[in-house]
């Protein structure tokens, strides 16, 4: 009988720490499931590319930027990611009636100008002579908090968008193009948390001070004016946290009703007469 009280015991306790635990993972896990949604993004989104790092066009995650060009420019857009955010980015380049073959390629690059791999994706593809369009996709490595300096992991801060043609005939040199780029981010969570941070985003440019800052000598001066929502650094908090404090708890039942179980009852034994 002690010991189905105990297991009684054990298990309404557990009913709800197992709740808490699940909660919270069931709703990440169906978080997960697809690509974020557009955050409030204010204003329209951009028209036009940059034809350099330095001059890159800026947009949010969740918008559609679009572009008018010529084959053979170099487009140019940035973007922020955030701790535990995995990007992808996809462009759909559309071409004119007549063109040749031809190979469009998207790259994607950090804060530091370092190119970034792709997971998986059609990075680089073909349209046929005659194609109305192309498509290209990148899916991003999840982004880390820190890193060591030598490794080339995706890091928080500015990442660049290039989108370009290779191996162009001559004679489709300069043809008018449009070109359509998205990115959208699946926040990983828990499961890419490490130990450590940045002690700043890798967002470039002190370099540069707006006429407005010349005369605040505090102003910090940026290249890139587009961070997430609700500040860097946003992913501090994560899945992981809960199974710790979930893992501990069930450590802690666990010695108690191991104690309760072995420590007996604490009253001297039934000894018989003339023993």
């Amino acid at each position: 009988m002690r010991i189905t009280r105990v297991l009684s015991s054990v298990l309404l306790v557990l009913g709800p720490v197992a709740g808490l635990a699940l909660g919270p993972a069931a709703a990440s896990a169906a978080a997960d499931s697809t690509p974020s949604a557009s955050p409030s993004v204010g204003g329209s989104a951009p028209t036009e590319a940059g034809t350099s790092f330095r001059t890159a066009t800026e947009i949010e995650q969740g918008q559609t930027a679009t572009a008018n060009g010529s084959a053979g420019d170099y487009l140019y857009w940035s973007f922020p990611a955030d701790t535990g955010q995995r990007p992808t980015v996809k462009a759909t380049v559309k071409l004119p009636g007549t063109h040749a073959a031809q190979t469009w390629q998207v790259d994607v690059y950090d804060g530091l100008r370092r190119r970034q791999a792709c997971q998986y994706g059609a990075q680089t593809r073909t349209a046929a002579a005659g194609a109305s369009s192309v498509e290209l996709a990148c899916v991003l490595r999840t982004v880390r908090a820190w890193s060591e300096p030598w490794a080339d992991d995706p890091l928080p801060g500015t990442y660049y968008v290039r989108l370009t043609v290779l191996g162009l005939k001559a004679a489709d040199l300069g043809l008018p193009v449009g070109a359509e780029l998205r990115v959208d981010s699946k926040d990983i969570g828990g499961s890419a948390a490490v130990d450590g941070s940045l002690a700043k985003p890798l967002v470039p440019g002190i370099a540069v001070r707006s006429e407005a800052d010349k005369d605040d000598s505090s102003a910090s001066a940026v290249l890139s004016s587009i961070e997430p929502d609700d500040g860097w650094a946003s992913g501090w908090w994560s899945d992981r946290w809960v199974w710790t404090a979930v893992g501990a708890a069930l450590a802690a039942l666990a010695g108690i009703g191991g104690y309760t179980l072995t420590r007996g009852s604490g009253r001297p034994r039934h000894v018989p007469p003339g023993a």
